[in-house]
């Protein structure tokens, strides 16, 4: 089938929609993104179910309910614990479900709904891919943005949500294979849902139409991802993208070095998982600081042992600079922060994409990785004094840090998104690292 072609927009004040999974690791980076286009000029509008207005934080971007019973009857909510226990035989196909009918409310409402806001051009979040969709079947020109890892399928790249270490000999690819065809399988509730409704619509329901050909643009920096061969010529890597947060100082009381200990939006309530962290921070002569999301209790919080410094919410990218190292989940944005900080990790990946993410932190040599049923054991104590006494990590690190700051950041999205929808073609090449381009090239 032939690329659909796209209606016709004269951009002025253009009215953009943002689509994207309800959580705060899609939505805050694409709320920055929004904001940095708000500014010039374009109007941007987050559009998800009501109870998913609380995410949007920036009064540059405005947020649209969608019109659907299920967003009277406590659906989102209902995801959400599906997504604060996706692993196991019975949590892994619970919130593959839930995503499917999730993706499935979009693409009911989604269409009216844009249509009565007016909307001129879709940013669609790579995860949901209801957007992309739906800005096809209006014919309306659409961004694809990655706020995690690129999602690309490459035969020597493993797949986007298995720790495996980057492999390009026939051995990596025939193990690839193999994970990207159980992979399909598992997914086959999302994708089924995807063509059921471009088959109604009279689209092609091939995935590849999914990324958009005007623009992906990417807040990962091209030296955290495996080496790819195959990026499409639309493709950016690119630097975080964030909202400017309070300064805040941590309270100095010795001089403990300080650990900054996070678990995520979703993954907050783990309240053993964290108790071994500040155990751990303690063992090696640190402090614990410790941003749990709301999801520990205030008796919890004040029971973790080690003399941390627990709160709710802190404005991690300030909190950051002031710690000597960082113990983390995984999850892609605290991640990035902390390398912006120029500071290592130790990553005890859960869920999602988290086990990827820490597969590449090991492969550039930021982050000791340690299992959950390993961190629970004590190994999280000889991981972090290892990660404080060889400067290795450290030097990697800043180096990454020295990256990130000389990056556009959400800058220079905001202009590669405008150049797109003007349909320039003079868009800024692919960043690449050297040493990512020589190991490309080996590959």
């Amino acid at each position: 089938m032939a690329m659909e072609s796209y209606k016709n927009v004269t951009f002025g004040r253009r009215h953009i929609a943002i689509i994207a999974p309800p959580t705060a690791g899609h939505i805050n980076p694409l709320v920055a993104l929004g904001s940095a286009l708000a500014s010039t000029g374009s109007q941007i509008t987050v559009v998800h179910m009501a109870e998913a207005a609380s995410l949007v934080s920036s009064s540059a971007v405005r947020f649209a309910a969608i019109d659907h019973p299920a967003d009277r009857e406590g659906s989102l909510a209902k995801h959400m614990c599906t997504l604060a226990n996706p692993s196991g035989f019975i949590g892994l196909p619970r919130m593959i479900r839930s995503t499917a009918t999730m993706t499935r409310l979009l693409l009911e409402t989604l269409p009216s709904a844009l249509s009565r806001l007016g909307i001129d051009a879709v940013i669609a979040d790579s995860v949901e891919p209801a957007g992309a969709l739906v800005a096809r079947h209006l014919r309306l020109p659409f961004i694809t943005a990655v706020t995690g890892l690129p999602l690309l399928r490459e035969a020597t790249v493993p797949p986007p949500f298995l720790g495996w270490a980057y492999r390009p000999d026939a051995i990596g690819i025939n193990r690839n294979k193999g994970g990207y065809a159980v992979s399909d399988l598992l997914m086959r509730p999302i994708t089924g849902t995807v063509s059921t409704y471009a088959r109604r619509w009279g689209l092609d329901p091939d995935p590849k139409y999914q990324w958009s050909e005007r623009l992906q643009i990417a807040q990962c920096p091209a030296r955290l991802d495996f080496p790819r061969a195959a990026l499409p010529a639309s493709f950016r890597y690119g630097s975080p993208w964030r909202l400017s947060e309070p300064a805040e100082t941590l309270p100095v009381e010795d001089d403990r070095p300080l650990i900054f200990c996070s678990l995520g939006s979703l993954q907050g309530a783990r309240r053993a998982l964290f108790a071994a962290m500040t155990n751990a921070c303690a063992a090696v002569g640190a402090r614990a600081v410790v941003a749990h999301g709301g999801g520990l209790s205030q008796i919890e919080a004040a029971s973790l042992p080690g003399d941390p410094l627990v709160r709710a919410f802190l404005p991690q990218t300030q909190i950051l600079h002031q710690c000597s190292a960082a113990i983390l989940h995984g999850g892609f944005n605290t991640v990035l922060d902390a390398l912006a900080a120029g500071i290592p990790i130790v990553a005890v990946p859960l869920a999602f994409e988290q086990p990827a993410t820490a597969a590449r932190l090991a492969r550039i040599g930021a982050a000791c990785i340690v299992s959950p049923a390993d961190a629970g054991r004590g190994g999280l104590e000889p991981a972090l004094r290892r990660l404080l006494t060889n400067p290795t990590y450290r030097r990697v690190a800043r180096q990454f840090a020295t990256d990130i700051a000389s990056g556009g950041g959400v800058t220079e999205a905001a202009s590669l998104v405008n150049a797109a929808l003007r349909d320039q073609a003079d868009l800024l090449p692919i960043r690449r690292s050297s040493a990512d381009k020589e190991t490309a090239c080996a590959a």
